[in-house]
């Protein structure tokens, strides 16, 4: 896809239900994780423990495997970077994906950073953390209840973030998720299930 491109979403009910997002600590598994996801899952590239040069090639290497799996490839930067890149779309705060120009997903915790990113133009919200998680060790969870008002309060769609694997996501009864290690593990959700 070329880089100034939106990609082939027909409207945001065709955006995907799983999100796999980087980490550092999921690195070493990520080739096995895009492989095992089912077709057309999103993959967030995040890798923010790299510098350049090494961040961009890893994007790259990691972005052919995805498309190969015809997966959404979003990088968390600038909507400048990401088109330099070649990314189908941005994910940010709402003030790094205002006017991007391209499909952009937002990252949200409350209300307030809810309604900023519909005013930036976000096409999604990943709204977190729904659970505990090892990203944010002794954070506050918003919890099944906080989360399902916030996101019925949302005109965008929503993604949770944040301590979800299959069985909290059948828990929360959300089928639109991401996750680091729930979608990093040994055995990934079968593909195409």
């Amino acid at each position: 896809m070329a880089p100034d491109q939106t990609p082939t979403i027909r409207d945001l009910r065709d955006l995907p239900d799983l999100w796999l997002l980087s980490d550092a600590r999921n690195d070493a598994a990520l080739e096995r994780s895009l492989a095992a996801l089912p077709d057309s899952s999103g993959f967030l590239f995040r890798h923010y423990h790299l510098a350049e040069p090494e961040r961009r090639a890893r994007f790259e290497a990691l972005a052919v495997l995805a498309r190969k799996h015809g997966h959404l490839v979003m990088l968390s930067d600038s909507a400048a970077r990401a088109r330099e890149w070649g990314a189908d779309g941005v994910s940010g705060p709402a003030e790094r994906i205002a006017g991007a120009g391209m499909l952009a997903v937002a990252t949200a915790h409350d209300d307030a950073e809810i309604a900023a990113a519909t005013s930036a133009g976000a096409h999604a919200i990943m709204l977190s953390p729904v659970f505990a998680t090892r990203s944010h060790p002794g954070g506050t969870a918003l919890g099944a209840t906080r989360f399902h008002a916030l996101a019925s309060r949302s005109a965008l769609p929503v993604i949770a973030l944040g301590g979800m694997d299959p069985a909290r996501a059948r828990e929360l009864g959300w089928s639109r998720w991401a996750a680091i290690d729930g979608l990093t593990a040994a055995s990934p959700p079968a593909r195409n299930a």
